[in-house]
């Protein structure tokens, strides 16, 4: 294809050159760079795209895209934009065919809920005969292709990427996490989302390498209203009002307020051998009794915004209410069943402001005892250790303090920094630094009625340890537990 057809829906100055010339590949790799490429300049935190001009001239590329001033032989293109991110979106969409115009593109952002929301739009639209991907934290999901995740929202290149190979793979439709960051890095520019949802926001992703402060967190997390014809978004949140100021999409609301267009009351917490859960009923644009399998009032809402969704696609009541009894995500609040007598969970809570909203939401049920065990990351901010510690003994039971992933620390350095703040706490602990040992404590100790947290893995299936990523499932490791390996 021709350079001018890859810039045909953006704003550009060909300083130099030609934007007639052929273009074999587009790359913001410079180490992909090869004859006839063009090569988008992006100007990231840590590395200059622009400092590898000169390497990518030398491998054959005879176009450049940049925000800056350069020098270049005569016979380079050189094309001045004011966003190098942003035309690497709009390239790139151009690139692969502008896929986005052949699936029914829904992007879901907020704090907590995107990963479980996700996947619950998936299984109820896939359930209903809509073929649908999907591009998370965990995964990226292309018919019965799987390939794992970097990044919870990927570059724009491979967003459009995958959008072209669910295309070629007969997807109806996707639905993906859309973080704050890849709003802010431009990750989801050169086309418009059929939906955009918005679930939840509490202060997070704040820091010299994230949003500088909340107010700038809010302000990407609502760009996502000016890049969507739909909204759907949770009244009740107490920063509804700032996200979706200056929309330039049509709305709809969900959650317990009495003006929600889909409306959940009469909640109830549903607990089974082995299983907890809520019911809820449905009021608004749809009338029904709901259940999901799925602990805490904050799955009310994850199931409100599913549903929401999926009405667009005219599911049948009954589709939603079996997909959403039947949908579980890997490590987010994933039961394994162990004994009818107590309820073991996985779930990736990794922080302290995770930790207590799950804690929370589980001592509703009021477990006989509520176990919590969990690590911290090596080579992270010790703060987060001592505020993960007494989060844990003031609301747990029991915490059983053992290890993540250490990375180049020494796992008992790091159980040190949490049992500072463990002991804060009013909780009993006890310490097991290997984490197959402090599992199998929990199961063997496990009383009628307790209820266990694995937290902190989640879906992780490896332990990092001095650079080297381990094989360790906490799914395998619980099946070794129970076979008496």
């Amino acid at each position: 294809m021709k350079l001018s057809q890859l810039l045909e829906r953006m704003d550009y100055e060909c300083i130099q050159g030609s934007v007639d010339i052929p273009v074999s590949h587009l790359l913001y790799d410079s180490r992909n760079a090869c004859p006839d490429g063009v090569f988008v300049c992006i100007s990231g935190a840590v590395m200059d795209g622009h400092k590898f001009i000169p390497d990518v001239i030398t491998k054959g590329v005879t176009a450049v895209i940049v925000e800056k001033d350069v020098k270049v032989p005569e016979r380079i293109t050189v094309i001045r934009v004011k966003n190098t991110r942003s035309a690497l979106a709009y390239m790139s969409a151009a690139y692969f065919g502008y896929p986005a115009e052949h699936l029914k593109t829904i992007g879901i952002t907020g704090t907590k809920g995107k990963t479980t929301t996700t996947y619950m739009v998936r299984s109820i639209l896939e359930k209903s005969g809509f073929k649908t991907g999907l591009i998370g934290t965990i995964e990226t999901i292309i018919g019965k292709k799987v390939i794992k995740a970097n990044n919870t929202t990927p570059e724009s290149y491979l967003v459009q990427q995958y959008f072209r190979d669910m295309v070629n793979a007969g997807c109806d439709c996707v639905v993906m996490e859309v973080s704050s960051q890849g709003l802010m890095l431009n990750r989801v520019d050169g086309f418009t989302f059929d939906y955009g949802i918005f679930t939840n926001l509490a202060p997070d992703h704040i820091g010299p390498n994230e949003h500088k402060d909340l107010d700038d967190y809010i302000r990407c997390k609502a760009l996502l209203f000016r890049k969507c014809r739909h909204g759907i978004v949770n009244i009740d949140d107490a920063h509804v009002d700032r996200i979706i100021e200056g929309h330039t999409c049509d709305l709809e609301t969900f959650g317990m307020s009495e003006n929600a267009d889909f409306r959940a009351s009469d909640i109830e917490l549903l607990q089974k051998p082995g299983l907890l859960g809520v019911t809820y009923r449905l009021t608004g644009k749809m009338t029904m009794p709901v259940e999901i399998d799925i602990p805490g009032r904050f799955s009310v809402y994850n199931s409100l915004t599913s549903i929401a969704i999926c009405h667009h696609f005219n599911v049948p009541q009954e589709n939603i209410l079996k997909a959403l009894t039947d949908v579980h995500v890997k490590g987010r609040l994933e039961t394994v069943p162990v004994s009818p007598e107590f309820t073991l969970m996985i779930d990736y809570a990794h922080n302290a402001m995770a930790l207590e909203s799950l804690l929370r939401s589980l001592k509703e049920y009021h477990p006989k005892r509520l176990v919590t065990l969990f690590g911290c990351g090596g080579n992270r901010d010790p703060h987060r250790r001592y505020e993960m510690g007494e989060v844990s003994a003031n609301l747990s039971d029991l915490t059983v303090v053992t290890s993540d992933n250490p990375r180049f620390e020494e796992p008992m350095a790091i159980i040190k920094d949490i049992l500072v703040g463990v002991k804060r706490g009013s909780g009993k602990y006890v310490t097991i630094p290997d984490r197959k040992e402090a599992i199998k404590y929990c199961i063997d100790n496990a009383q009628k009625g307790d209820v266990i947290i694995l937290a902190g893995k989640g879906h992780e299936d490896y332990q990092e340890i001095k650079g080297i990523k381990y094989p360790m499932d906490e799914r395998d490791l619980i099946a070794d537990i129970l076979a008496g390996k």
